[in-house]
Formats: C-alpha cells, sequence, structure tokens
C-alpha cells in the first residue's frame, strides 16, 4: 500500500513539475532574451561556472568546433571581462580559461531564474505552505548533493 502511495504521490508531483515548467518558461527566457550573449557563449560561461577551469582546446571539443571559433567565443567573452586565462598550474605553456566574477554572478542569475520560486509567488503563500515548500526544497538539495 504505502510503495503505490509513495508512486501516486510522485506521479502528482511530476504532472505538477512540467506544470509549473510550462508555466514559468516566459518568465525564465526574458533573462536570457534580455543578454546581448550567443547561444554558444551562453554554453561556454555555463560550462565553465561547473567545471572552474577549461582549456580552449578542451571546450572546442565539448561544443564541436574548431579551435578558430572557440578562440573568438573567448576573445568576446574575455573582452567583456566574463572570462579570464590564467596559466595552468600543470603545464605552464597551456593557458586555461575560467569566469571572473562578474562571469560567476551573470551565470548565476541566468540560471537562479526562478520565477515560480519569487517573492510575486512565496508572497501569497500561508506560513504552512512555505513550511512545507522549505522542508521538501531542503529534501531535494540533500539528494542533489549526494548525487554522484
Amino acid at each position: 500500500m504505502d510503495t503505490e502511495m509513495m508512486q501516486q504521490a510522485r506521479g502528482r508531483i511530476e504532472a505538477l513539475t512540467i506544470a509549473i515548467s510550462v508555466r514559468s518558461v516566459p518568465l525564465i527566457i526574458g533573462p536570457l532574451l534580455e543578454t546581448n550573449l550567443t547561444i554558444k557563449q551562453l554554453q561556454v560561461l555555463t560550462t565553465l561556472a561547473t567545471v572552474e577551469t577549461m582549456s580552449s582546446s578542451d571546450l572546442a571539443r565539448a561544443f564541436s568546433v574548431s579551435p578558430a571559433t572557440i578562440s573568438r567565443i573567448v576573445d568576446k567573452l574575455e573582452n567583456r571581462d566574463l572570462i579570464r586565462k590564467v596559466e595552468s598550474e600543470k603545464d605552464h605553456r597551456v593557458r586555461q580559461i575560467c569566469l571572473t566574477n562578474l562571469g560567476r554572478d551573470v551565470v548565476g542569475k541566468l540560471l537562479a531564474a526562478r520565477p515560480e520560486l519569487g517573492e510575486e509567488i512565496l508572497s501569497r503563500l500561508s506560513l504552512t505552505e512555505l513550511n512545507a515548500l522549505e522542508v521538501g526544497l531542503s529534501a531535494i538539495n540533500r539528494e542533489l548533493h549526494h548525487r554522484p
């Protein structure tokens, strides 16, 4: 009985997650459309946010683009102070690319655009609902933290 109830609850949560995602798309897309970064530039920034540093050749391979293309992308991002090139600790001939503080801020703002959890929505929830949401989000955060 518990297994069946758990499956039903997961099914309802999945349906709600899809409904919330669909309703949130216009609000999430807004900040992306307002930025004057290309898709490839956004990909480079978000990749660097997850791996800390990468070489240009590794970025070119990751995105299946030529070294010349990645060089142009990197140069444009560097000119905007979103990334910087640093000497590799392992091989001083290699330059690693990493985010600047501004680059981290830009990525953080774009990825943190969670309108469904914004003040406009949260302010309309009761204290009981806010507490329940906090418990649920804490559990999700815990499980994401323990992912391999």
